[in-house]
């Protein structure tokens, strides 16, 4: 028996070391890597966005940018034609924010160990990456000069980093203790705001201290003085412009426009009569707040006061060519 299958054994080695067993390994290899060239993503249906920090647009070009999974999605409105990024590590994309002027598109990404990625937008490469988080990128933002990128992590990971991300190195860093659901730079870089679950923190950066030091240093963060509105929600943050660069507004899920005087102070609140409000814009002139339903008001960011409601874009299906009549939207 023992001389039987060792006799069977050697007739199997022989086997699988012959020519013909190797050329159809090969030929098999050959169809995966000829199919694999081959096959390339046209189209993405569907999205993951979870929030407005999953959704940008640059203003420049117009193109917007949005997650499904590992694939970052650049659309074009004008051209209705998608282009596509795939994020090497297959790891789903939780936030992006473009460049100011929109070359750079920054992602990140969730699971262990994630990374924060920059990408050229025209040649659809990556061009700088940053490991510092360990469970997952919550938000992400260029500052005004493209010069800083701030990420923020999961409530799990804690961590808020400044990355100076044409050098690949942090400049500045510190713990957060509370979920973070959006960020913005102030319009002269000086400090950014984070928003979360009773949470509003200014961070300010000291740009002389960290151009000079080459190791990371602590980054400064006051909190704002949120009043009788500290156990709210805060879903968005967006810093002022213009003449009300020294202001900070942000939204409450429980449906509040607030206004941050530049000494953090809850200086007034307006209702914007929802039931849930999701992400702020805000320009010179305007400020956008997205609310439920698709209904988005607009306020005037000296006084708060209300402006107007944008109609609602039509469903799905709808001949626009068919509508005769406008309809106001109510209040």
């Amino acid at each position: 028996m023992a001389v039987e299958g060792s006799t069977i054994t050697s007739r199997i080695k022989n086997l699988l070391r012959s020519p013909s067993i190797k050329l159809r390994r090969n030929k098999a290899g050959n169809r995966r890597e000829d199919l694999s060239s081959k096959v390339t993503l046209e189209k993405v249906l569907g999205i993951t966005v979870s929030g407005g920090r999953g959704l940008a647009c640059d203003p420049r070009s117009g193109l917007v940018a949005y997650p499904a999974g590992c694939v970052v999605v650049l659309f074009s409105p004008r051209k209705h034609k998608q282009h596509h990024i795939l994020n090497s590590s297959r790891k789903t994309i939780t936030a992006l924010a473009f460049s100011p002027d929109g070359k750079y598109l920054v992602t990140g990404e969730s699971g262990h160990m994630p990374a924060v990625r920059v990408w050229d937008v025209a040649e659809r490469s990556q061009v700088a990456e940053l490991q510092e988080h360990k469970y997952g990128v919550a938000c992400v933002a260029f500052s005004p000069s493209a010069k800083y990128i701030v990420s923020v992590g999961y409530q799990h990971d804690m961590i808020v980093n400044v990355w100076a991300w044409k050098k690949n190195i942090v400049v500045a860093s510190n713990k957060v203790s509370s979920r973070v659901t959006a960020v913005s730079f102030s319009e002269d870089c000086s400090y950014f705001v984070t928003a979360g679950n009773r949470h509003i923190k200014f961070w300010y950066l000291d740009d002389s201290k960290t151009s000079k030091v080459n190791a990371t240093v602590p980054l400064l963060g006051r909190s704002g003085l949120l009043g009788e509105l500290r156990n709210n929600l805060f879903t968005d943050v967006a810093c002022g412009r213009g003449k009300k660069a020294d202001s900070t507004f942000c939204i409450t899920s429980s449906g509040l426009l607030c206004e941050f005087s530049d000494r953090r102070l809850l200086d007034k609140w307006v209702e914007l009569r929802t039931t849930v409000a999701h992400c702020i814009s805000v320009s010179q002139d305007y400020i956008f707040c997205g609310c439920a339903d698709g209904t988005v008001r607009l306020f005037n960011p000296s006084n708060l006061h209300f402006l107007s409601t944008l109609p609602r874009p039509h469903a799905l299906g709808t001949d626009i060519a068919s509508i005769t009549e406008a309809r106001s939207t109510p209040r």
